[in-house]
């Protein structure tokens, strides 16, 4: 007999984007709506229930399974990681998180402010054993099908060879499972492909990394993200957000250029024209909507980060990744991957 279908319950902040409540309702919609039998879940809405349902009133709900929790408080874009967790404990971002910890839901969504994700979910929620520090991976478009990984984004600024070890090896499961690559290429962001190149804490991380088991390519360039030279490429949240940010602005600067290009005369118009599906391809493939939200990785959960300006198609997909990262048991093999005896053991090997 079949073993019956396990329902993953996502506990979605539906106050934290910059269009809440609509676009994180509208979302779960259409995730509902659009799920192959294999994804079944039920979505919990953590926010302030007037709000709430008044926004429901606007969409068609007889086909998604939800409940809502309600919660007065907001933490805005602009409240310091902190506040999260010391003065506004009835947000729908604590909240949230809290459920996931007391184990209500099987995953926390949201496109709130990432640092107050990031804190409260380490405090509330706890480190995976052999984790040193949470990171926050981000998926960039490449050359060929499959994105790029990029950790860690923003997490951690300042990082020790350690620390980008783990890194590697979180997200080099997190690819593999998720993408279904046997052994994903790991590689380490420098200023150069040699192993002399970098700094202090890059040229440790490279021995480190050289002497693992992971599929360790060396060193790489930021011109290598977009070619795909790695599956998975590691460096400090300081390079990584400044690497993230440049990215996210590339796809609304090309638009303008196409459009100035275009509104010069008639001629313009019509070449633009003939070539708008080849254009639409490529901006669908820079979109951050088609990823969704980024992982946070190290947290003994699932938390799936999104951009404040998170549109239904992003929410959609942040939910379809949370629900993936729940049925994988992603956390489970990162704990068994940086348990000290299993490292100690593969090194013998």
């Amino acid at each position: 007999m079949d073993k019956p279908q396990k329902i993953y319950r996502i506990a979605l902040d539906a106050m934290g984007g910059d269009f809440a409540p609509l676009n994180e309702i509208q979302g779960a919609v259409d995730a509902y709506s659009a799920k192959s039998i294999d994804l079944d879940f039920e979505i919990v809405f953590v926010g302030q229930e007037n709000k709430i349902k008044s926004a429901m009133k606007q969409l068609d709900m007889k086909n998604l399974n939800y409940s809502i929790v309600n919660a007065d408080e907001i933490v805005t874009m602009d409240d310091d990681p902190t506040i999260a967790l010391k003065k506004k404990k009835n947000s729908s971002l604590y909240k949230g998180i809290e459920l996931h910890a007391q184990g209500y839901v099987d995953a926390f969504i949201s496109a709130g402010n990432t640092g107050a994700v990031l804190a409260t979910s380490t405090i509330l929620l706890g480190r995976i054993n052999g984790v040193s520090r949470p990171t926050i991976g981000s998926f960039f478009p490449s050359d060929r099908e499959l994105p790029v990984l990029v950790l860690d984004v923003g997490a951690n600024v300042d990082c020790k060879a350690r620390f980008l070890y783990e890194f590697a090896v979180m997200g080099s499961i997190y690819f593999r499972n998720m993408y279904n690559i046997e052994n994903p290429r790991v590689g380490l962001m420098s200023i150069g492909e040699e192993a002399s190149k970098g700094n202090e804490i890059v040229m440790e991380t490279h021995a480190m990394l050289k002497e693992s088991n992971l599929n360790f390519i060396g060193n790489v360039e930021g011109r290598d993200i977009l070619h795909a030279q790695a599956d998975v490429i590691i460096c400090d949240g300081f390079t990584g957000n400044i690497i993230l940010k440049f990215a996210e602005s590339v796809l609304g600067f090309i638009k303008t250029k196409f459009k100035t290009f275009a509104n010069k005369n008639i001629f313009n118009k019509i070449i633009m024209a003939s070539f708008y599906p080849i254009f639409k391809k490529i901006f669908q493939d820079m979109d951050y909507q088609k990823y969704g939200g980024v992982p946070l990785l190290g947290v003994n959960g699932v938390a799936i980060i999104g951009h404040g300006k998170s549109s239904p198609l992003a929410i959609q997909n942040m939910i379809n990744r949370a629900v993936e990262q729940c049925q994988k048991d992603i956390n489970e093999k990162i704990e068994s991957a940086l348990n000290p005896q299993n490292m100690l053991q593969k090194s013998n090997d």
